[in-house]
């Protein structure tokens, strides 16, 4: 007589959840990828650049916490994301037609700043979503997840086969088309009513949230996540820069690369969150995430772009074994009322404070090594390697994991 089956969420639940992901993914895929040679090609250097990729990570540090708090404690979570959405794409349709007319480049990061404000809840709250509604969020969370994947891929495609604006603001157009959709359509996801009950100022700023600091393991984690956000942050501004210099003329659809094997990891994720420890799972991310760049700073000695396309193909494997594996452990260590915040937490320490600090400094050492000639590319992505080396120990020495019970061994 076999065990008993895990149960099954109804596939139009899955589906429609698969669909908001699909949408949320597909809306950066369009753009993010192509600002550095829009601006390149609309004249702008590199200030304007950092300043481009600093919108989000600010936006980040604030909006996500208070957002996630507000849906804990106040409103249904798909209403936010919905008027997240469709704010957020009015916002990013009057950014890119500024540039397009010739504008004022500060008027396109403030407007850009003001879609990212508004949208950067989307990707916490999407997730909290998913959690609430799956009946075995770690089987088919990565399922669900996968939607954003695609989504990236296929406007990474569109933006460079189908509408040729991989130096384009019609990039951005489509991108504001393609978010407006995603909020229109979480309006139609299955009702999230908040949880918690707290009205205090104190809640609804989202400050709760920093008490999940007080348990070891979440300060590890979190602080190791910040950490390898700072490298992170520059792996979509500079990536597809060394492409274009080592002659490759499709930089966004060769980025998609990342996203194949991300589904890959996907994929693999109900088995890997099932067998193994949430510790084994992050120190493995964090060491492909080390190779990843390493590989960089090879093609940067060689020349040779085989190099860095193989560490653009580890991308999606990094990312997923690390962030969707967090996302998955902190709905299993933070209580209902206080999920959706925990995820804006989680956007803090990576999309805010990391991507800030890493946006910066990723400027400075690009005009440092890479501008000046001091060492090039591959000086440049090898102190990049080296900070997300300085991750491993702190995980490996401090964070501990409940093994308490055979269902808490995993985290």
């Amino acid at each position: 007589m076999t065990g008993l089956q895990p149960p099954r969420t109804a596939p139009a639940v899955i589906g429609g959840l698969w669909v908001a992901f699909f949408l949320w993914g597909m809306a950066p895929g369009y753009y993010t990828p192509a600002i550095p040679n829009i601006l390149h090609a609309k004249g702008l250097g590199s200030e304007w650049l950092s300043r481009a990729f600093l919108a989000g990570p600010v936006a980040s540090m604030v909006s996500p916490l208070i957002v996630g708090a507000l849906a804990d404690n106040r409103f249904s979570a798909q209403r936010v994301v919905g008027c997240s959405g469709i704010l957020g794409a009015i916002f990013l349709a009057c950014a890119f037609a500024v540039l397009d007319h010739g504008g004022a480049p500060w008027a396109f990061i403030v407007l850009l700043a003001c879609g990212s404000i508004a949208s950067a809840p989307m990707s916490s709250m999407l997730a909290s979503i998913a959690m609430a509604h799956l009946k075995s969020g770690e089987r088919e969370f990565p399922v669900v997840r996968l939607g954003g994947t695609l989504g990236w891929m296929a406007a990474g495609f569109i933006t460079s086969y189908v509408i040729f604006a991989d130096a384009s603001p019609k990039a951005g157009y489509a991108a504001a088309i393609t978010r407006c959709s995603c909020g229109i359509f979480a309006f139609f996801l299955p009702d999230t009513p908040p949880l918690g009950s707290s009205r205090s100022w104190r809640t609804l700023l989202g400050l709760d949230a920093f008490r999940l600091l007080r348990e070891r393991d979440h300060l590890v984690f979190f602080s190791v996540t910040m950490l390898l956000s700072i490298p992170l942050a520059v792996f979509f501004m500079h990536t597809p820069m060394h492409l274009l210099e080592l002659g490759n003329k499709t930089p966004t659809a060769t980025m998609t690369i990342g996203q194949i094997s991300e589904i890959a990891a996907m994929l693999l994720m109900t088995v890997v969150m099932t067998r193994f420890r949430v510790k084994t799972v992050l120190m493995v991310a964090l060491l492909l995430s080390a190779l990843r760049y390493a590989l960089f700073a090879i093609a940067g000695i060689t020349g040779g772009s085989a190099w860095l396309i193989g560490g653009i193909a580890l991308h999606g494997l990094c990312y997923t074994l690390y962030f969707i594996t967090g996302q998955l452990f902190l709905d299993r260590r933070v209580e209902p009322g206080m999920r959706t915040q925990a995820q804006g937490l989680l956007s803090l320490a990576s999309n805010g404070v990391g991507s800030v600090i890493g946006t910066l400094l990723g400027v400075k050492l690009h005009d440092f090594t890479v501008g000046a000639g001091h060492g090039g590319w591959s000086a440049y992505w090898w102190i990049q390697c080296a900070c997300i080396v300085v991750c491993v120990p702190i995980l490996a020495i401090f964070y501990h994991g409940m093994v308490a019970s055979k269902e808490e061994a995993a985290a």
